[in-house]
């Protein structure tokens, strides 16, 4: 599916893809091959090749390095995050991907919605609560707010790993507003 003519990745003129560096081409050539398109949140940061390669590192480590939670429970978290920050682009795009990872199109619609809503384990929505906080009012989390989530099952690692993941989407879910960026038109239909 082709992006709409009127649907650009953000509202700022980007560099060419062919003045890019070497690296960042090939990248952007295993993205074409693997997703069939180039995410526009990775086209976006274009503008500075080298901030560009620290948040690919950065989102691949908190994304996929190993981790005490599921990749579904951090794309959770990233969506969540994104829903109460109204940010339309990682909502649209990591709510395809709990939709793809849980194998159950309303979960994604829930967690974009209101993750409340969702039969969620214990677990899983301790961790959800605390991203919640520390994205609506972060000034509030205190030592009892970890305590739930070490009652609930979660190590002091994996609430680093909580905190990190909302720590990274919060700052994602603001570049998207602050340029205007625009999901890539394939994530409308994956997973549905």
């Amino acid at each position: 599916m082709s992006q709409p003519k009127h649907v650009t990745a953000l509202r700022m003129k980007l560099p060419a893809r062919k003045k890019l560096d070497p690296d960042i081409q090939a990248y952007f050539a295993k993205c074409d091959e693997k997703l069939g398109f180039v995410p526009n949140v990775l086209a976006a940061y274009t503008f500075k090749q080298e901030k560009l390669r620290a948040f690919m590192q950065m989102y691949n480590d908190l994304m996929l390095a190993p981790s005490g939670l599921s990749k579904l429970e951090r794309e959770m978290i990233a969506v969540v995050v994104s829903s109460i920050n109204h940010c339309y682009y990682c909502l649209t795009a990591h709510g395809a991907a709990v939709r793809q990872l849980s194998g159950d199109p309303v979960l994604g619609e829930l967690m974009v919605m209101n993750y409340r809503a969702a039969e969620l384990p214990a677990k899983q929505r301790a961790m959800l609560d605390f991203a919640a906080l520390l994205t609506e009012t972060p000034d509030k989390v205190g030592e009892p707010d970890r305590a739930r989530l070490r009652k609930a099952g979660w190590s002091d690692e994996d609430i680093w790993d909580i905190a990190a993941t909302a720590s990274f989407f919060n700052m994602s879910n603001r570049m998207a507003s602050a340029t205007d960026m625009m999901p890539n038109m394939e994530y409308h239909g994956q997973a549905r």
